[in-house]
């Protein structure tokens, strides 16, 4: 029996909430259930011979994380940090443990579905997998969701052991 209430539509539509951030002007997005915590920016501590985007590492509450600057990840110009500059420490799968990302800023946390993604568009002559599994239509803004274990990777690849990374 229909009353004249409106009922909500029980049709399943897959969400994901994604943290978004800014580096060099553009908004990018990472599953929320990668990201363990956000930072300020802290003394680093170099590491000699290692790749150059990547910052050294941090002691974090006696855990060694490696840092990467990901202006420098995406062959953006580094810039000095600011207040609003601040790391994204993820947990990632392909690295085997904690890697801290900095970023610009931290945006906000936005709730999306999965429908507002389209695949990115394919290179011709690129040789790296990209670092953006989708692109994000929220409204008339552009998020480019990044594919972390791709973007992270490079650090399992150049030979760091994260554990055995010990303060």
């Amino acid at each position: 029996m229909h009353d004249g209430v409106a009922t909500p539509d029980r049709t399943h539509i897959a969400r994901q909430k994604y943290l978004t951030f800014h580096v060099g002007g553009e908004c990018f997005g990472i599953g929320i259930m990668a990201v363990q915590e956000i930072i300020k920016v802290m003394p680093i501590t170099k590491m000699p011979q290692a790749p150059s985007c990547m910052r050294g590492v941090i002691n974090l509450r006696g855990k060694v994380i490696p840092i990467v600057d990901m202006r420098l990840r995406f062959a953006l110009e580094q810039v000095p940090d600011t207040e609003r500059t601040c790391i994204i420490v993820v947990e990632s799968s392909s690295v085997g443990g904690s890697v801290g990302m900095v970023v610009d800023e931290v945006s906000e946390v936005l709730d999306m579905q999965e429908e507002s993604h389209e695949r990115p568009p394919v290179f011709s002559g690129s040789q790296e997998k990209s670092f953006v599994s989708s692109i994000a239509k929220i409204g008339q803004r552009i998020v480019l969701i990044l594919d972390l274990e791709s973007t992270l990777s490079f650090i399992r690849e150049g030979g760091l052991d994260l554990a055995n990374l010990k303060i």
